[in-house]
């Protein structure tokens, strides 16, 4: 009897503690927390984003900023900021002629300049065996020449040694304003006098 109740206690199945890894999960505590991992991913996204979109602006500012200030630099035309327009200026070449007027356009290639008077010198020796001479000094407005230019001319800057602004008491800057009175519609008629002031007792009418 004692035999019998042992074997059949034996034969008893033996109960099997399930692993706390191996419990399953409720499907809406799963979908949340997939649902929570997504919008992780989705912030983190979100912020690099954000952050590389502010990074870019920044370099793009940066380079807007330096091209701006290299075309500024290399600006052909910064020279005409010193240009004074109330002004005339004087012209000197490198060939020694002088011309003044007023600059309208100065750049790397060329200068542009209007209302344009030159000095011409008339020298007449005082006798054949002398070597000093007696120099009168004109200043002739454009325009009456042989080939009757007009009042405009286009210098290549590479032929200009310096230009500079002349100041309204000079000599040349008074002369110019005493002419452009006696003349305020230009010079009409070239058989008039085309030099506004001279120091001879002519009047030449000669080229340049």
């Amino acid at each position: 009897m004692d035999f019998m109740n042992r074997v059949t206690q034996n034969q008893q199945p033996t109960r099997v503690a399930s692993s706390p890894d191996s419990v399953d999960l409720p499907p809406n505590r799963v979908k949340a927390e997939e649902r929570h991992s997504h919008d992780n991913r989705h912030d983190n996204f979100a912020k690099w984003s954000r952050w590389g979109s502010n990074v870019l602006l920044v370099v793009v500012a940066l380079l807007i900023a330096a091209v701006a200030w290299l075309i500024y630099s290399a600006s052909p035309t910064s020279e005409y900021t010193y240009v004074d327009p109330s002004k005339l200026q004087a012209v000197f070449l490198n060939t020694g002629q002088v011309y003044f007027g007023n600059v309208q356009v100065l750049n790397n290639d060329y200068l542009v300049l209007t209302n344009v008077y030159y000095l011409q010198n008339n020298s007449s020796s005082t006798s054949s065996t002398s070597s000093s001479s007696n120099q009168n000094v004109s200043l002739v407005k454009l325009g009456c020449e042989l080939h009757m230019p007009y009042d405009r001319m286009v210098i290549n800057t590479s032929e200009v040694t310096f230009w500079e602004n002349l100041q309204a008491g000079g000599q040349v800057a008074k002369a110019v304003a005493s002419y452009q009175k006696d003349h305020p519609n230009g010079q009409q008629n070239c058989s008039q006098s085309s030099t506004p002031t001279s120091n001879s007792t002519t009047n030449p009418q000669s080229s340049q």
